[in-house]
């Protein structure tokens, strides 16, 4: 299917490509999420009228997580959890955990933007983590998991 992308994505493209995915991707994923339309004729002459408004709409969301991800470099985060003697948990430390961290900090972050690429922390101890605050702009965090 084609369609034209209405934000930036992810290993797809940039703001106004006209892209060839999946069927089930862009009727599932992409077009639910206003992140694309299908390319038809009407649609390219609207986002071509459009376009400016849409770039600025993109730019004012990249400063603004740029201004977030300026204030998060650098945060520590504590998470407290039951541990044995060897130091292992009792359960483990996950993105929900952090995010409600980071709440707690200040920082309204979203779970899914927690980067977690090796699984969950099943450990004490203190662990760098990355916050992907946009496609562009990544924030480097620290979790130090503590024992209860």
């Amino acid at each position: 299917m084609q369609i034209i992308l209405l934000e930036k994505v992810v290993n797809l493209g940039n703001l106004g490509d006209v892209v060839k995915v999946k069927d089930g991707y862009a009727r599932n994923f992409l077009i639910p999420r206003r992140m694309a339309k299908r390319a038809t004729p009407a649609a390219l002459a609207e986002f071509e009228a459009r376009r400016v408004e849409l770039e600025r709409v993109a730019a004012e969301k990249l400063a603004a997580a740029q201004g977030i991800a300026e204030k998060l470099n650098g945060v520590t985060v504590a998470v407290a959890r039951k541990a044995g003697m060897d130091g292992r948990l009792f359960g483990s430390v996950g993105n929900v955990d952090i995010a409600d961290g980071l709440k707690a900090a200040g920082f309204d972050v979203d779970r899914a933007a927690i980067r977690l690429p090796e699984g969950p922390f099943k450990a004490i101890g203190e662990f760098p983590v990355d916050v992907a605050l946009h496609t562009d702009v990544v924030a480097n965090i620290t979790v130090a998991v503590v024992a209860e």
